[in-house]
């Protein structure tokens, strides 16, 4: 019996995969990247560099190459091919692969997706234990896959990592550095051809971007060629490395494991484990601006509809450089005025709503009842509300529903079990309790929290903050490790969402945790915009603007544009710049600025709204490369097929000119207006051979938009 081994192909016309098995050995995913092979990773391919579908860790079945590394696994290399089919989901296409160990009756289903015409593979395991004896899950990937450089040193010497620290207040800050840093060229692997370590990332806890986006990427510093991941996890329980094996590059995607998050999993005879889904797009050419291009499209793509996508309404929030939590009837009132009459659509009370004004309320929010005190007469909260709404507004509200502070009566009237729990304990965290939302009475409180204030208040808009990581998660279950806890408890909360949203279907929901603490397309396939950062100083907040476009789509990235009184003007159009790319979060105390200062808040808003139609649409790029913490010009660009709208900032110790590469462009004779501020004294020169825009801001800081429409193609 002979063991020739087999190829099938699948993808569409923007993405192509090949795969290889034999009657005795694993299937293996041996190309992925443009269809028929042109721009993949190219080149020749030795016999040993593909690598299973799927990596599986579990107590008694551990890597036949021990390393530090969750791959090269004995279940791995066991899993044998059983099937596959190809289907459609509407306009996805999706391959299914069976596999099976024969030894120890470990299942596998591996299921691929990708949307028509977009370079993006979505990728998702499930374990079915089709034996007589329990596993021990320790790891398990959701995408395992080789070849992203092609064969030998040189490609692995030109090849440069990406990834994301994220941290509060200083959010979205991307790194490059060569893949050599931790996979160098060695002597002597001639006969192994394979290492012990590699670059990891991995996150903790419950918020998943807390110092780290679950991102990365891998790029080729000759030919463009880019690959960017994202792992689609609400949590902090994921991994990624990325390193070289038998001269090739390889990623390795997951979620939890026993290494890095203590994470267990008993998968008994008839049993079935899901893993976290994640995402892996690709550029043949064009760097990472054209992955995060793809990246954005599969993003859109897979994400819930929802009007706020196209519609983009203005939100005013009464939070950062302004009330700061503490709003009243007496402060809200004028600055409802204010919002209104700078063209805000929506009004946001943000914390402090529920506060009696004693002090105390971190540790006894829960309930989630209106202040008395700091909302007097008749109609209380609801005279705010209707305020709102007269003014041609919609009202939202702050609310932090996972969490249920220690003094509060909802601490006790709960059920015990509706709590993170540790070793028999309720897990406490700066005064807050956690519940855990697999169990169905914390379901039914928080049910009937957003009932009442959407369906009986007529509030549209909950922004949903979470300011506490209770550690590694709960055990509250016999057996159950924290983290396996943790697990189940975000997929609980991923579906409780899918509920609230199904029973509102045009609530807008913010997503937040201390800013851009839990930044990931698990969340964000739900809902419909992102918080960014909770940055305050508008210099600062200027990166995180530029960069956010690489971990949301543009139109669920909520900026603030927060303009100060003691602002000058040219600060005030900073900050308002900020924010003209993504979505508007205006705040500030409007009504103390001076006449000239509002004039540029309006001016803001009224832009904002010309170009928004475009904005759902266009996909970014950054003309002076992805912005670093410190640089002294920044600029982020979002193109669509005739227009590109440039943001530019230039920060304090900067040259007053810089030169934007805009290849997009090349060849083409672009008009150049700007847009905002309509005073600023801007200076730019386009052109169209170079495909490079000389930009001159005469002051520092100050910002300005421009919009670059083609108007003829240049000879030559």
């Amino acid at each position: 019996m002979t063991n020739e081994r087999q190829t099938f192909a699948w993808g569409h016309d923007a993405l192509g995969l090949e795969f290889t098995h034999g009657r005795d050995d694993t299937v293996r995913l041996a190309r992925i990247g443009s269809p028929g092979g042109a721009g993949g990773a190219g080149g020749e391919q030795s016999p040993g560099a593909p690598m299973p579908l799927v990596e599986v860790m579990a107590a008694g079945h551990g890597r036949f190459w021990s390393a530090n590394r969750l791959i090269d696994t004995s279940l791995g290399e066991r899993l044998r091919y059983r099937a596959h089919r190809a289907t459609r989901e509407g306009d996805w296409q999706v391959l299914t692969v069976e596999l099976r160990d024969p030894e120890s009756g470990l299942a596998a289903e591996v299921t691929y997706r990708s949307p028509d015409g977009v370079p993006v593979l979505r990728s998702e395991v499930a374990l079915r234990n089709e034996g007589d004896v329990t596993l021990h899950l320790e790891s398990v990937t959701s995408l395992m896959v080789s070849c992203l450089t092609p064969h030998g040193p040189a490609a692995l010497d030109a090849a440069d990592l990406l990834w994301a620290e994220n941290d509060w207040l200083a959010e979205c800050r991307w790194q490059r550095g060569p893949l050599r840093r931790t996979s160098p060229a060695v002597s002597g692997r001639v006969r192994y051809g394979n290492g012990k370590g590699g670059f990891t990332v991995a996150g903790q806890g419950v918020w998943s971007s807390c110092g780290h986006l679950p991102m990365g990427g891998l790029t080729d510093r000759g030919s463009g060629r880019t690959w960017l991941w994202q792992i689609e996890h609400n949590g902090g329980g994921w991994r990624w490395e990325c390193g070289d094996r038998e001269d090739t590059a390889y990623a390795a995607l997951s979620g939890p494991s026993d290494a890095h998050h203590g994470w267990r999993h008993r998968l008994a005879p008839g049993d079935t484990f899901r893993t976290v889904p994640v995402a892996l797009a690709f550029a043949a050419d064009g760097g990472p601006d054209a992955a995060f291009a793809a990246l954005t499209r599969y993003r859109r793509a897979l994400r819930r509809p929802h009007p706020d996508h196209h519609q983009l309404p203005v939100i005013f929030n009464d939070y950062m450089n302004c009330l700061m939590g503490d709003p009243t009837t007496a402060k809200l009132l004028p600055l409802i005025d204010a919002a209104a009459d700078a063209g805000a659509e929506y009004f946001v009370i943000d914390a402090g709503w529920y506060d009696d004004e004693d002090g105390g309320w971190w540790a006894s929010v829960g309930a989630w009842q209106p202040s008395v005190s700091r909302f007097p007469g008749p109609r209380g909260i609801h005279e705010v509300l209707d305020r709102i709404r007269d003014r041609g507004m919609t009202p939202g509200l702050w609310l932090e529903p996972e969490v249920v502070g220690v003094r509060s009566p909802v601490a006790d009237t709960l059920p015990a079990e509706a709590f993170f729990h540790r070793d028999g304990v309720r897990v406490t965290e700066v005064g807050r309790y956690h519940l855990d939302l697999r169990h169905p009475a914390a379901r039914a409180h928080l049910d009937e929290v957003v009932d009442r204030l959407v369906g009986e208040w007529g509030v549209g808009y909950l922004k949903l903050d979470h300011n506490i990581n209770p550690g590694t998660g709960t055990s509250s279950r016999p057996g159950e490790t924290p983290a396996a806890g943790l697990l189940a408890h975000n997929r609980a909360h991923l579906d409780w969402l899918t509920g609230v949203l199904d029973r509102h279907p045009h609530l807008v929901v913010e997503n937040c945790a201390s800013g851009g603490m839990r930044w990931d397309y698990a969340l964000l396939s739900r809902l419909q915009l992102q918080s960014t950062s909770d940055q305050q100083d508008l210099e600062l907040y200027a990166p995180i603007a530029a960069s956010a476009p690489t971990a949301a789509t543009p139109e669920q990235s909520a900026v603030w544009a927060y303009p100060r009184p003691e602002d000058s003007l040219d600060e005030v159009a900073f900050t308002m710049a900020n924010a003209l790319l993504g979505r508007i979060h205006l705040s500030g105390l409007l009504p103390d600025l001076t006449p000239e200062a509002r004039a540029l808040v309006h001016e803001a808003v009224a832009v904002y709204k010309a170009i928004r139609p475009d904005l759902p649409t266009a996909v970014p790029a950054w003309p002076l490369g992805l912005p670093a913490w410190d640089d002294p010009w920044l600029a982020l660009a979002l193109r669509t097929p005739a227009t590109t709208y440039l943001t530019a900032w230039r920060r304090p110790g900067s040259e007053p000119t810089t030169t934007l590469g805009l290849p997009h462009l090349r060849g083409t004779a672009a008009r150049v207006d700007r847009l905002y501020p309509a005073a600023s004294r801007a200076v730019a020169d386009w052109n169209p051979r170079t495909a490079e825009l000389t930009l001159t801001l005469p002051a520092a800081p100050s910002a300005v938009l421009l919009r670059l429409t083609v108007s003829e193609q240049v000879a030559g």
